[in-house]
């Protein structure tokens, strides 16, 4: 499994290398979420570290580390599909894959469509997700993840 999920990585990233413009990725120090199980002592500080690589006005490719609400090493991949936007707004999902969740899937990869809206400035950003609750698996959430841009 782990071979399958690095296989998508490379494919979804290495297109996108060529044409990185660092004027234009986003970098993110992690997320804060808002649970919905507010009695369950989550971790709501999900310090990391992600990257956003704008492949054109809609699709951007997505990885990153950070410490989940279980309080255990996570990591992603994905694929944002934003096709909706109104001046600095943008809306869609993001598609892809997670690790670390020790109710899910053993603590292995697993798929995940996460709707998101995004506020993009110049140099700032914050995209906020919503994270369903899955049974046992997955801690409901309201996700904000600010992200910032260098000039070059």
């Amino acid at each position: 499994m782990k071979k399958r999920v690095l296989v998508l990585a490379a494919a979804l990233v290495l297109p996108a290398a060529h044409a990185v413009d660092l004027a234009r990725t986003w970098f993110n120090p992690g997320f804060y979420s808002h649970h919905v199980e507010r009695d369950k002592n989550l971790n709501n500080v999900n310090t990391g570290l992600g990257i956003e690589v704008p492949l054109s006005d809609v699709y951007s490719v997505t990885a990153g580390v950070f410490e989940n609400s279980d309080r255990a090493t996570s990591h992603y991949v994905g694929l944002y599909v934003m096709p909706f936007d109104i001046g600095p707004f943008k809306a869609g999902a993001v598609v892809g894959g997670f690790n670390g969740y020790p109710n899910a899937n053993h603590g292995g990869w697993f798929p995940a469509i996460i709707p998101v809206v995004a506020l993009e400035g110049r140099q700032l950003g914050l995209n906020v997700s919503f994270i369903p609750t899955v049974q046992d698996k997955l801690h409901g959430a309201i996700s904000f993840q600010l992200k910032y841009r260098f000039k070059p």
